[in-house]
Parts: structure tokens; C-alpha cells; sequence
């Protein structure tokens, strides 16, 4: 009887320690992404601080590197309205994309951060699942293009690329080449589709959830 006690006791209390870290791990890790993210963005965000010695009164703001950073995004935002400012930042990519060992790394990038814009159209067309890695499972894909006759698989038929980001870090991957009947599109955003990737399907469009 008294080992039964023990037992019960035990599992009771092993019970409503899983219970208390399931919930307080979410927490826990949310809060320390937040601060790590932070920290992070402050130290990129550090040589804003010479402006103390120009601009006096920012040395009294708390984290003043990153409202000048907020600040100079929203400038930049309305400068690049002026068709002026427009072609001069033009101009600088051209130069960019002329640097040999610059060129592959920044229209890399410009591209990756172009693709997850909500107003990209071209980059990802559209989301779609494809069989992959094996036939019978599916993987959440990118459409990009339509792939040219010269370079594809048998230029009879049609195909196109298909980028298939990894879990949990999205700006890895696989890129394939398939047929239309390889692959169906679904009802999902990129951001939706990213979300679902990243969390590794956890994280599920709220307008499906009933």
C-alpha cells in the first residue's frame, strides 16, 4: 500500500513538472531568441553611435541606435519616391553588380530578400507541393520559372524550377526541375508557406484553422 502511495505520488509529481515545463520552455526560448536577436541587431547597429557626438541629446534616448536605424528606413523609404534618388541608387547597384566577388553575394541577397517581399510576383510565383525526397511524400516548394528548352531535361516537354526550402533555416534548400504533373500549386502565401517551413509545420495558416 505504501509503495503504491509512493508511486502515485511520484507519478503525480512528475506529472505537473512536465506539465509546468511545456509550459514555461515556449516562454523561456521565446524570450531568449528575443534578447539574443537583440543583442545582436544593437551590435550591428553600433558604429550609429558616433551621432552622440554630433546630436547631443541622443546620448539621454535608451537604445538610440535603433530609432535612428528605424529612422533613417522610413528616409529612405520616402527619399526612394524621388525618381532622382531612385537612379542614383540604381546607378550604385550597377557599379556593385560590375565588382567580380561582390556582384555574386549582393544580387544573391538582393534576390533572397526580394522573393519574401509580400509584393514580389516574379521571384516565387507560386507555392506548391512536389514529391520529393521520395515518391508518396510531399514538400512544400517555391515555382520560380519556367525553365528554357535549351537547358532542360528533354526539351519535348515543359519544366520548371522548383525551390524546395529546409527546415528550420529556409534560405537553404533543394532546387529541381520538374513537369507540371510533378508538382500541384497550393492555396498558401509565401509568408504563410515560410512560417509553415521554418516552424516545421507547427505554425499553420490561422484562416484554415476552424
Amino acid at each position: 500500500m505504501i509503495r503504491f502511495f509512493i508511486k502515485s505520488f511520484l507519478k503525480h509529481t512528475w506529472h505537473l513538472f512536465v506539465n509546468g515545463l511545456l509550459t514555461l520552455l515556449p516562454i523561456a526560448i521565446t524570450i531568449s531568441v528575443f534578447s539574443f536577436s537583440f543583442k545582436l541587431l544593437k551590435t550591428w547597429l553600433a558604429p550609429l553611435h558616433y551621432l552622440q557626438e554630433k546630436i547631443p541629446f541622443l546620448q539621454s534616448i535608451p537604445h538610440d541606435e535603433i530609432i535612428i536605424a528605424i529612422a533613417l528606413i522610413f528616409l529612405a523609404g520616402i527619399f526612394l519616391k524621388s525618381l532622382i534618388i531612385r537612379s542614383f541608387i540604381e546607378l550604385f547597384e550597377t557599379v556593385l553588380e560590375q565588382i567580380p566577388f561582390v556582384r555574386p553575394l549582393y544580387t544573391g541577397v538582393k534576390q533572397l530578400v526580394t522573393a519574401f517581399s509580400p509584393s514580389d510576383k516574379l521571384t516565387f510565383q507560386q507555392v506548391v507541393l512536389i514529391e520529393f525526397p521520395q515518391k508518396g511524400m510531399f514538400s512544400v516548394g517555391f515555382q520560380t520559372s519556367e525553365i528554357t528548352p535549351e537547358i532542360a531535361p528533354d526539351q519535348q516537354d515543359t519544366y520548371y524550377n522548383v525551390f524546395i526550402p529546409t527546415t528550420p533555416n529556409p534560405t537553404t534548400g533543394f532546387f529541381v526541375m520538374a513537369k507540371r504533373k510533378d508538382f500541384k500549386p497550393v492555396n498558401l502565401t509565401t509568408q504563410e508557406a515560410m512560417a509553415l517551413i521554418m516552424s516545421g509545420g507547427i505554425v499553420q495558416p490561422k484562416r484554415y484553422k476552424s
